[in-house]
């Protein structure tokens, strides 16, 4: 520290013991005015203490302990708040929150802030003198990471009026916890919330309101999701209570979101369609094309995993199922049940014809038959229309000679005489008629089965 020596001068009165001071200065020739000198010292500026600035010394910012709410002692302090939402930027299911930039204004009066001003105009400050005086302690509720923007300055105003009304804004991007109930995914619609509350001060010191109601929040029109419509926002004030410090002013922003389902459908809903109508082709297919069906089958069982896997591999894992879960697990098993459709099919025509080879050897000769062309297509004596000849024919015999000697075993079958001898071999006849039937009736039992599912399910969902 630098000390400047002065020379005070003490001069006795010859009134009495009066003394003046005067200070005395020094030329060349020595001290000027010489009576008795003392020396006193003075102190220079501190150059480590930032002067204040004019505005400060307008606030009186050092004639008063700010870090005291203002009317300490008395009734709470209110304080509005109102918001605008720039933008809301990411949903997201896997960990169930949001991401939101808004703009956080607090408005309250601190008379300590009053200056006097003749034109009655308001002073705006960066964020130096917020750190400098009282500001409200907000915090959001279950954030999980927020920030105030700095680029290419901290986002903050500070505007105080004369009368000692104070204006705090901020920029703020905020990530928040929003709890889903995915139940109904993805024909569902979600509530999210941000919540804002004092960290220090409860009810008895601070007062925390929506400055004007629903009004208080405001939304920019261009605001889209790409997964979400924003349905609507609306706020609420609710008290929070803790068990160790007491009863806090808590501020809500809710807002409504409902899920664009096209790209579902077109990712999800729409694939796994295809591939229960694709299951669905093995019906009309010869079921003695086994490199034809058991392949088509296996690839619909193999694509509607993929679906599956896919679906849940972007998703939560929940304890509960989904909607799509639902429909996809279904059309999982009648692609499934397609495939189980033809190994029954085939099960039961080896065992028919395993039984017809038999039963051929049993059968007398048919030499002693006019025309079997004839009898076969006559339903008075096989029993069968020309339709049925058409349709059953084809399946489970070779192509040359097959037909005839399906035909001619009804026919000897038909003759009492052979009937009672190979009476036991009457029932499979009928085993292969229905076995010819699975297909048949696969073909309308199937599609109607899935259109029903997807009426009912679709009216509830919808």
């Amino acid at each position: 520290m630098q000390v400047d020596a002065l020379l005070v001068l003490f001069c006795g009165s010859q009134a009495g013991n009066l003394q003046t001071k005067q200070v005395a200065t020094r030329d060349q020739n020595g001290w000027e005015n010489g009576c008795g000198w003392s020396p006193i010292y003075k102190r220079s500026p501190d150059m480590t203490k930032s002067p204040m600035t004019k505005s400060e010394q307008l606030l009186r910012i050092d004639d008063h302990d700010f870090t005291m709410r203002p009317a300490f002692g008395g009734p709470p302090i209110p304080v509005g708040v109102d918001v605008q939402v720039e933008s809301l930027d990411t949903i997201s299911e896997v960990d169930m929150d949001f991401t939101m930039t808004l703009y956080l204004r607090h408005y309250w009066k601190d008379e300590r802030l009053a200056f006097p001003s003749t034109t009655n105009q308001s002073m705006t400050f960066d964020s130096r003198l917020v750190k400098k005086i009282w500001v409200p302690d907000m915090f959001f509720v279950h954030s999980k990471r927020s920030f105030i923007h700095d680029t290419t300055t901290d986002n903050v105003m500070l505007r105080v009026y004369p009368d000692g009304n104070v204006l705090y804004s901020l920029r703020v991007t905020v990530t928040a916890m929003c709890n889903m109930d995915l139940s109904r995914f993805p024909l569902d619609t979600q509530t999210c919330s941000l919540e804002i509350e004092s960290y220090a001060y409860t009810d008895d010191d601070l007062m925390l309101y929506w400055k004007k109601g629903n009004e208080s929040l405001n939304t920019d029109d261009r605001i889209s999701l790409s997964q979400f419509l924003i349905q609507k926002f609306h706020t609420t004030t609710k008290l929070a209570f803790y068990s160790s410090t007491g009863w806090y002013n808590r501020l809500y922003i809710h807002f409504t979101l409902r899920r664009h389902i096209f790209f579902f459908l077109l990712q999800t809903y729409f694939p796994a369609t295809l591939m229960v109508m694709l299951s669905w082709v093995s019906f009309w297919i010869d079921r003695r094309a086994v490199p034809a069906r058991v392949p088509l089958g296996i690839t619909t069982v193999l694509t509607m995993s993929t679906i599956i896997t896919g679906v849940n591999a972007s998703m939560p894992r929940v304890s509960y199922i989904k909607a799509v879960d639902i429909y996809l697990w279904v059309s999982f098993v009648f692609v499934f049940l397609s495939v189980i459709e033809y190994a029954a099919v085939n099960y039961l025509s080896t065992v028919q014809e395993r039984k017809e080879r038999k039963l051929r050897e049993r059968l007398p000769c048919t030499c002693g038959i006019g025309n079997p062309d004839e009898m076969m297509v006559d339903p008075q004596i096989t029993g069968y229309g020309s339709m049925d000849v058409n349709t059953t024919g084809n399946y489970g015999m070779p192509e040359n000679g097959g037909r005839q000697e399906r035909m001619l075993a009804q026919v000897a079958l038909n003759d009492p005489q052979i009937a009672r001898q190979v009476k036991p071999s009457r029932g499979y006849v009928n085993i292969w008629i229905d076995t010819h039937a699975i297909d048949k009736y696969s073909r309308v039992v199937f599609p109607g089965a899935y259109i029903l599912f997807n009426i009912i399910y679709w009216s509830i969902y919808l």
